[in-house]
């Protein structure tokens, strides 16, 4: 009796905890009843850069932010918005760094030649670096330091006769 308790104790415990886990998982992970706008939401998500990890998409990044950006992209496409008009509002709050791949104008040149100009900036250090340390003089040799390093080569010299 007392085992026929126990297992329908764990069975019990089995099955509220597999529930458990599957509300767990439904809210986790949202899911869209239409495909077409799940892959336009996703399109757009890949568009836009995680603000807080900067070298993800909001797409790829878990955080906090980037789940909060994505839901505003779904309640934007929900209430019927075209993805420039999406995209248009993402940089008015956030400005353009929001865009994974932003435009080329004055405000973003940084975005776009600041790669190019640290690569510069290093190249000019190490020729710098190079330079200098084939300029760099070994100090000048007293006569008393060539007639000991005379007196050595002669030493070495003189053991292999």
């Amino acid at each position: 009796m007392k085992r026929v308790a126990g297992l329908a104790r764990a069975a019990c415990i089995a099955v509220l905890v597999g529930y458990a886990s599957s509300l767990l998982a439904a809210e986790a992970v949202p899911t869209e009843q239409d495909p077409a706008t799940n892959a336009r939401a996703v399109a757009l998500s890949q568009q836009l850069r995680c603000l807080v990890c900067q070298n993800q998409t909001i797409a790829d990044s878990s955080a906090e932010l980037a789940v909060d950006l994505r839901r505003q992209v779904r309640e934007q496409i929900a209430a019927g918005r075209t993805d420039s008009e999406i995209l248009a509002y993402m940089t008015d709050r956030y400005s353009d760094f929001v865009l994974y791949r932003p435009p080329l104008k004055p405000q973003t040149i940084l975005l776009w030649a600041g790669p190019l100009l640290l690569l510069a900036i290093a190249a000019v250090v190490v020729i710098r670096i190079v330079r200098d340390r084939r300029a760099a003089e070994l100090p000048a040799l007293s006569d008393e330091d060539i007639a000991r390093a005379k007196r050595l080569l002669d030493d070495v010299h003189g053991d292999r006769a």
